[in-house]
């Protein structure tokens, strides 16, 4: 005779396998690069030259930051003859040009595309003129410190590197849950970047502290996410993108959750639609362990939010029994409650780690969803205001 089977069974090995999903997404995977890191890790090799530079900069409406970004440029430990920077003015009308202007007489370029069409399409244009070996990418508001640009070039003494980011760090002066939650965030990224470059390459960087080689750069689609697309093409063109942590920017957060909600939304579907159109990275046979990193890091971490809710729902189920199912429910509902917390008091300053992060990882995971939603509907995002902090 059979043992009867038990009559949870079927709910319980669906927990676990969700549970086990979850978990390697986010502590799994870093697991695995840690050690791999360790027995196998790629070297850098790093010169002291001073490759020419092209600083690029596409700016809509920038007009309370362009200055500053502009001057901490110029200022930057890096020969004046070595450096080129041009601000690409995406139809600014709030001044914006003007004040590029201002910087003519040392240098500074201002190229105007006179239709709003978008970053991408601004980084197109301003590369056609470029001059430099090397093209570093900037954000308006990108504050760098002043041995930036050095630490940015060096990799690229090592011929197998074709792009470097650098080490983005939020400050958050106010105290802010999105700002508290998005440093967190950030360095937790930067962990992985570090892991992923020793491992081989990075997946993913983030825009505003960036350099790659100009001959490998090919125009985008204006609809196109530089910060996702250019390095997966220079990884399928036979190049290592790696993570320089000695390259550091210094960039104000938002205190507003409704403007980081956008970004993290337009962020998710551009790097989405970058994905459903190179599937051919995911195979592991031609891209080896970087189509693993790719999938884990990217397509897992879009899809969380699916996993997530699915187990929330599965151990309400189970929790209708007393024991372990029971108590991890209570566990699930008392960390969600702490970020529906960090929400309701989100415009208030200081609040504990214990509503801020938990409140930001719910927000990530909100926006995901909606960037699905949003891909499946055939929506794509070319333009958008720029985000203040």
């Amino acid at each position: 005779m059979t043992a009867p089977s038990h009559p949870w069974i079927g709910w319980i090995i669906f927990f676990w396998i969700l549970a086990g999903i979850v978990f390697y997404t986010f502590i799994g995977y870093p697991a695995a690069l840690l050690i791999l890191s360790r027995l196998r890790p790629r070297e850098v090799r790093r010169g002291s030259g001073t490759p020419f530079v092209s600083i690029v900069t596409a700016a809509h409406n920038e007009a309370a930051c362009i200055r500053a970004t502009i001057e901490n440029k110029l200022s930057l430990d890096y020969p004046a003859d070595r450096r080129e920077v041009i601000i690409v003015s995406d139809a600014s009308e709030d001044g914006t040009d003007a004040i590029v202007r201002e910087f003519e007489d040392r240098g500074v370029r201002l190229i105007r595309q006179d239709e709003r069409r978008g970053k991408s399409a601004a980084l197109n244009l301003g590369l056609e003129s470029a001059m430099g070996e090397i093209i570093v990418f900037s954000d308006a508001n990108s504050i760098y410190e002043r041995a930036t640009l050095r630490e940015l070039v060096r990799a690229f003494d090592d011929p197998s590197v074709g792009y470097v980011t650098g080490k983005m760090v939020y400050t958050h002066p106010d105290g802010s849950t999105v700002g508290e939650g998005c440093s967190a965030y950030m360095r937790y990224e930067n962990r992985l970047r570090e892991w992923e470059t020793k491992v081989g390459s990075i997946v993913g960087v983030d825009g505003g502290v960036d350099a790659m080689r100009r001959s490998l750069y090919r125009p985008l689609r204006p609809d196109e996410l530089p910060d996702f697309v250019i390095p997966l093409r220079v990884t399928s063109a036979g190049y290592r993108v790696i993570y320089e942590p000695a390259a550091v920017l210094r960039e104000a957060t938002t205190s507003r959750p409704a403007d980081e909600y956008r970004m993290r939304v337009r962020v998710a579907l551009r790097a989405l639609w970058a994905l459903r159109e190179a599937p051919g990275l995911l195979n592991p046979l031609k891209y080896g362990l970087f189509s693993w990193q790719l999938f884990s890091h990217k397509v897992l971490r879009y899809a969380a939010f699916a996993p997530l809710l699915l187990l929330l729902i599965v151990n309400a189920v189970l929790a209708l029994e007393p024991g372990i199912y029971r108590i991890l429910f209570g566990a699930q509902i008392a960390a969600y409650g702490a970020g529906i917390a960090g929400l309701l008091l989100s415009r208030r300053s200081s609040l504990p780690r214990i509503l801020s992060i938990p409140y930001y990882f719910i927000l990530i995971q909100a926006a995901s969803c909606h960037a699905v939603l949003k891909l499946a509907a055939g929506r794509r995002i070319v333009v958008w205001n720029p985000r203040t902090g």
